[in-house]
């Protein structure tokens, strides 16, 4: 064997020699290969790399923007973040977080006993060269993030999702609703040649406004920090991978933010979403608040309300400094909160 790389190794040098001189023969082998190298490439064998994306562009989902490409070859593209966040689930750790995702996947279908079909494709995302800048990007044919829909609604049926896990039901099937409604929309234009007359933009504003509207009924509105800091400041335990408060929290959130939301807003809000025999509410109270007033108003009242937490080291400082720049407003019965645009009418499901 020694002898026959010997052999291997004077033909090259030979070979350089003849073909590049003396200087050429002395750099190696390693030298010759590049040059043969630049020499296909020359002649046009360049060796084949990943796909480059023609088109890019975004799906709008919510409030979140999610890019999407078409490759040199038709390929439908969706990026492997995009994949994750319209589903809710967490992006952090880059392709580390993407192959958890597709362990999640591979669990499901395991508690399902279905194929692995799925998750073998989310182990393998399509590398592929983004219009500009020259960079690479990790993707999934776009039918991938309806196969994932559809397996996580099989999951809630199944039983086969934990507590934590049902947001991603939630998202999956507002999000095969929103797409079934464009689609057909899409059909009817097509059809009718329609597509030719309507604004490039139009279906994917009915995709925005569908989609917002059913996300709302179910969106966090109150951000973990709300609650983190409510404990951090009365030296509470807070788990973060439960949704379970002590009672004494709600009452905290009718003082903190109802409270001082408006004027007489927690009565009429309690009035028109009224308890049941079980002492339950049919609604979470933020969602009778309109999308254009008060909804916004609310967020903005609990950034607010986080960030004086934050600022204080213990509960009795942080009510002194809500009560100075955030106090309770008085029971007014005959202000008309639904004429401010904060409620929505009581008729309004």
């Amino acid at each position: 064997m020694a002898d026959q790389n010997e052999e291997n190794f004077s033909l090259v040098a030979q070979e350089m020699g003849r073909k590049g001189g003396r200087k050429t023969a002395e750099r190696g082998p390693e030298y010759f290969a590049e040059i043969q190298s630049k020499r296909k490439i020359k002649a046009g064998g360049r060796p084949k790399g990943p796909p480059k994306a023609r088109h890019e562009g975004f799906l709008t989902v919510g409030s979140l923007k999610i890019a999407c490409y078409v490759l040199e070859d038709g390929t439908r593209v969706i990026t492997q973040r995009g994949i994750q966040t319209t589903i809710g689930m967490s992006t952090s750790g880059g392709t580390g977080g993407a192959h958890r995702t597709a362990q999640f996947v591979e669990r499901i279908e395991n508690k399902l006993s279905c194929d692995n079909h799925l998750s073998v494709r989310m182990k393998n995302p399509i590398l592929f060269n983004l219009v500009k800048g020259g960079g690479l990007a990790y993707g999934y044919e776009a039918t991938t993030l309806m196969d994932l829909c559809e397996l996580l609604l099989k999951a809630r049926d199944g039983g086969a999702l934990t507590p934590q896990q049902f947001k991603f039901a939630v998202a999956a099937d507002i999000i095969i609703r929103a797409f079934a409604k464009v689609g057909i929309i899409a059909l009817v234009d097509e059809a009718t040649g329609y597509q030719y007359f309507r604004a490039r933009t139009a279906l994917e504003e009915i995709l925005e406004k569908f989609i917002s509207t059913e996300f709302r009924k179910w969106a966090k509105t109150f951000p973990d920090d709300f609650y983190r800091e409510i404990f951090r400041l009365h030296d509470w335990e807070f788990k973060e991978d439960t949704v379970k408060r002590t009672p004494l929290v709600g009452k905290l959130t009718l003082d903190l933010v109802y409270d001082r939301l408006a004027p007489g807003v927690r009565q009429r809000l309690e009035q028109i979403n009224p308890k049941n025999e079980k002492g339950q509410r049919k609604h979470k109270l933020f969602q009778r608040l309109t999308e254009d007033v008060g909804d916004p108003s609310l967020r903005a009242h609990l950034a607010a309300v986080i960030a004086l937490m934050k600022s204080v080291d213990d509960w009795d400082s942080f009510m002194k400094a809500i009560n100075r720049a955030l106090p309770k407003y008085v029971p007014m019965p005959l202000f008309d909160q639904q004429e401010s645009g904060l409620l929505l009418p009581e008729t309004t499901a």
